[in-house]
C-alpha cells in the first residue's frame, strides 16, 4: 500500500506516471514528494512506488 495524500492506494509497483495518469492532476501544474523529497518531473516515469512510500502531490494555483 502506497499513501498519497493521506490516502492508502494499492498502487505499489507502479510509476508516478503510472498513477497521474489515472488522475486529473495536470502534471504541469503539480509538485510531487516521495518519502520527504521531491521528485523532478523528468523521474516520474521512472519512479516506482513501493510498498509503505508516502507520497504528497500540491496543485499550483494561480490568481492575483
Amino acid at each position: 500500500m502506497v499513501k498519497i495524500n493521506g490516502d492508502e492506494l494499492n498502487i505499489a509497483g507502479k510509476t508516478v506516471a503510472d498513477y497521474l495518469a489515472t488522475t486529473s492532476y495536470d502534471p504541469k501544474r503539480i509538485a510531487v514528494e516521495r518519502n520527504g523529497e521531491i521528485v523532478p518531473k523528468a523521474q516520474y516515469r521512472v519512479t516506482v512506488l513501493k510498498d509503505g512510500d508516502s507520497v504528497e502531490i500540491v496543485s499550483f494555483v494561480g490568481g492575483g
